[in-house]
């Protein structure tokens, strides 16, 4: 049995269509990232399965309950982490642990709040108040909230946004950890490196999904060769290169241009002679893998070039 199921869920916020008709499953025990920009529908889909949202249409379950018709044995089983987690900042780790324990009607947690601490490394900060942490150690101090009363779902709203590097990684621990004691993760997430660690990705945007799979089925379906091009003059190396005839799409990174064309031995020969006859310098270049950012581009490139030829008027 999948964690979770949506079948067709739309929502609709007036005029917006924040949700559009999108169907997805989750398998237990299965890290699960919705990926895309803001304003894709990510924070609205998690919300929608947690009961916070109803869905226009559609239907949605988690741990095989209806999350329509049996909210209460879903909030049995699940833990949310939303992008604004509310700690009580005048109350200490400890306490604020205890409190959510209380809500979700958990007695006889001393055992597993010491755990809970010792595994986001919060055991020598238990007596800080909340407010005295740093952003990481909040973050870390919300999950193990989320985790006192042992969901067997967790949603994760973009946890890591706004934290240090160092944070970042800890908390990639932590969540490592929990994959191998079979909670199930959902979470959302900016960044792409991130979502690359997850078991499966959707690529969504415009309340559409455009693609769900592994992160490496996915980079396979970018056809061609990405060449990484370090040079000068990157705007007007951008221009040049979009008007080339063996290049089928150009991205700008900072200093540098990822370049897919069809073939590199016999395409990169051009590119490199059109930058040279316009005297723009080439430092280096390398192929490169596609990571899951040129394919999200890629796609959204075609689906806006795909739009565009259908509202262009025939001849």
């Amino acid at each position: 049995m999948n964690a979770i199921e949506l079948h067709s869920v739309s929502k609709r916020f007036d005029e917006h269509l924040a949700v559009d008709g999108i169907s997805l499953e989750v398998k237990r025990g299965e890290m699960f990232a919705l990926v895309g920009p803001d304003g894709a529908g990510k924070t609205t889909t998690i919300r929608m399965l947690c009961g916070i949202v109803q869905p226009t249409s559609g239907t949605l379950s988690v741990c095989g309950f209806d999350v329509q018709k049996q909210p209460a044995e879903v909030k049995k089983r699940i833990g949310y982490l939303s992008q604004k987690f509310s700690l009580y900042g005048d109350l200490s780790v400890d306490e604020n642990i205890e409190f959510f324990a209380e809500i979700h009607n958990v007695r006889d947690y001393d055992q597993l709040r010491n755990e809970l601490l010792e595994f986001t490394r919060l055991t020598a900060f238990r007596d800080r108040l909340a407010e005295k942490l740093s952003g990481g150690m909040k973050q870390k101090l919300a999950l193990a909230c989320t985790l006192i009363h042992t969901p067997e779902v967790i949603f994760l709203d973009e946890p890591t946004a706004g934290v240090d590097p160092v944070s970042r990684r800890d908390f990639w621990k932590i969540l490592s950890g929990l994959l191998k004691e079979g909670i199930t993760i959902l979470m959302t997430t900016p960044y792409l490196d991130e979502a690359e660690r997850c078991s499966r990705v959707a690529l969504m945007n415009e309340g559409k999904i455009l693609m769900a799979d592994t992160p490496q089925n996915l980079k396979e379906t970018v056809k061609g060769t990405t060449v990484e091009i370090v040079c000068a003059e990157i705007r007007k190396s951008f221009t040049l290169l979009k008007s080339l005839d063996v290049v089928r799409e150009v991205h700008a990174f900072g200093d540098r241009l990822n370049v897919l064309v069809r073939n590199k031995d016999r395409d990169i020969t051009k590119v490199l002679a059109l930058l040279k006859t316009n005297s723009i310098e080439v430092f280096d270049w390398r192929a490169i893998s596609p990571s899951l950012e040129n394919v999200f581009i890629s796609l959204l490139s075609q689906r806006r070039a795909q739009q565009e030829s259908e509202v262009t008027p025939k001849p």
